[in-house]
């Protein structure tokens, strides 16, 4: 019985260590579920400053996809996480950080978005620690979502609002390409 409870054990944590993927210092999950869709890790990255490792970025999608203007077209749920690594990301630099991806992500046409971007930066009310999660979640039929370690934030409607936001890492001008090219999986 007791080689039995070892050999277990032994495949109860290869199962565990393979359901997740370390990026710098961070532990991320293969899978995710939202809005009763399970989305899997379609790739995921370093956000760095001054060789600091600020966050650990990952796309989640239904079915993994190396297209960034099909995902960011797509009216089907899907995830973008930013698992905060350091200090240096506060409150203050993440809604700059949004404010200044949504006027990248828009070519600066943000003025048919303004009142949801304000909303959505909004949700980021609370200071931030390393180690906090923020899942930027699209649920098909509900909007664009934030949640910060699994409880919701609040929401946005609109696809076009959803483009805007997942193209702030996806788009033609991203805030770091090579993190782009990691969330795609290449």
């Amino acid at each position: 019985m007791k080689k039995f409870t070892i050999v277990l054990f032994v495949v109860m944590t290869m199962f565990t260590t393979n359901a997740q993927t370390k990026i710098g210092d961070a532990q991320v999950p293969n899978q995710i579920n939202y809005a009763g869709e399970n989305l899997v890790i379609n790739g995921g990255g370093l956000r760095e400053k001054f060789f600091f490792d600020i966050y650990a970025g990952v796309l989640y999608l239904k079915a993994k996809n190396n297209k960034a203007s099909a995902i960011a077209n797509a009216d089907e749920t899907m995830a973008v996480r930013v698992h905060i690594l350091s200090g240096l990301m506060s409150r203050k630099k993440m809604a700059s950080a949004l404010k200044s991806g949504f006027e990248k992500s828009t070519n600066d046409n943000t003025a048919p978005l303004k009142d949801r971007i304000e909303k959505f930066i909004g949700f980021v009310s609370e200071e931030i620690e390393p180690g906090q999660i923020f899942d930027m979640v699209y649920e098909q039929g509900k909007g664009s979502v934030l949640y910060k370690n699994g409880v919701e934030k609040g929401y946005v409607e609109g696809l076009d609002f959803k483009k805007a936001l997942f193209n702030i890492w996806l788009g033609s001008n991203p805030g770091d390409k090579g993190l782009k090219e990691e969330k795609l999986g290449n």
